[in-house]
């Protein structure tokens, strides 16, 4: 009986041990050659440990260690989970083939994606004036209110984009001096109607204010890589434990194209403004606004009200149209890389 007992122990180690060299060897293939011999675009984030593969403008989303890919932001399948050894990605044979026959399926005459909205979101309004500052302006007190310049500048913005896209719904949270509800821009920029393939961005236009008076320059705000919203209908994913895994690798992707919308903004601000401001960067922060709308989004502050130099220039409509002009080009920039990237904003 103890023989017995011991031989069936050492069938179950071997089969074990059989069982993991068999999954050892199906993940012996390097992604990156795999990917490159078959005219594939890798992108990988070491940081998160997930990646994509990119085709004729069609993407399949995976991670290190989950058997589940994203494909295209449409549905979800499952293949062999790719490892990460010696600091390259190995795949098996059977997710090369899942990947190269959606890219086959899809390619035949899929749609390219576009930006069919871009609501643009003036900060503040009505009761709520936003940061305000009065300064003698030739020899006047002018106070300038945050609401106003935001207003402003939306509308040049709004107006160029209209003429530049008549086929793209060009939408802004208000366009005249009312008060509206964080809650309320959030449910307006999540509401949107959008056709399949199409996307919407979103573009808040905000004036900052300091204690320090030297305080100048204009910045770009994006959401925080480190707060964790929910971007997925639920419905989406069948399976519930599925859910945190499409919404993470989507978030992940909103997150990817709202750094790119803001380094375009910042590149067309510097342009238009050159040395009448300075550029202070594009920073990280779990703005409101921001967070909570589902789509590609960015915080833009133009300037402080509350540096004199600045402030006069706030006060200046041609200085407040090459602001627009400058927000203009870089969204401009990011449409025609979106769009002939067929939606994808990845980065190697």
């Amino acid at each position: 009986m103890f023989q017995n007992k011991m031989k069936a122990a050492r069938s179950l180690v071997l089969f074990a041990l059989f069982a993991l060299c068999g999954r050892l060897f199906a993940q012996s293939l390097s992604l990156l050659e795999q990917s490159a011999q078959k005219g594939q675009t890798l992108y990988w984030d070491t940081l998160t440990q997930s990646g994509a593969l990119e085709k004729n403008g069609k993407q399949v989303y995976f991670r290190a260690g989950s058997n589940v890919i994203l494909l295209d932001n449409e549905r979800f399948a499952f293949t062999d989970a790719p490892q990460v050894s010696g600091g390259q990605i190995m795949v098996s044979q059977k997710f090369i083939q899942d990947s190269e026959e959606w890219f086959e399926l899809r390619s035949a005459g899929g749609e390219n994606f576009k930006v069919g909205a871009i609501l643009i979101d003036p900060g503040h309004g009505g009761k709520d004036p936003g940061a305000s500052m009065t300064h003698k302006i030739n020899g006047k007190n002018v106070t300038i209110k945050e609401k106003d310049v935001n207003l402003s500048v939306a509308k040049m913005l709004a107006a160029r984009l209209r003429t530049a896209y008549p086929q793209k719904q060009i939408i802004m949270t208000r366009d005249k001096d009312v008060f509206i509800s964080l809650q309320q821009r959030t449910e307006i920029a999540n509401s949107v109607k959008l056709k399949d393939h199409e996307a919407v961005l979103y573009i808040s236009i905000h004036v900052n204010s300091s204690l320090d008076k030297k305080a100048r320059g204009y910045e770009v705000w994006y959401l925080s890589p480190g707060y964790r919203r929910t971007v997925l209908d639920h419905g989406k994913a069948d399976d519930p434990k599925l859910f945190p895994i499409l919404n993470s690798m989507m978030e992940e992707e909103y997150t990817t194209e709202s750094i790119l919308i803001a380094k375009f903004i910042m590149d067309g601000l510097a342009a238009q403004i050159g040395n009448l401001s300075s550029p202070r960067g594009i920073k990280a922060e779990e703005w409101f606004v921001v967070r909570n709308s589902n789509m590609p989004s960015v915080l833009v502050e133009v300037g402080f009200v509350s540096n004199y130099e600045e402030a006069k220039l706030l006060n200046d409509e041609s200085y407040l149209q090459k602001t627009a002009f400058g927000i203009y080009n870089g969204i401009a920039a990011f449409v025609t890389h979106f769009e002939r990237s067929r939606g994808f904003t990845g980065t190697k």
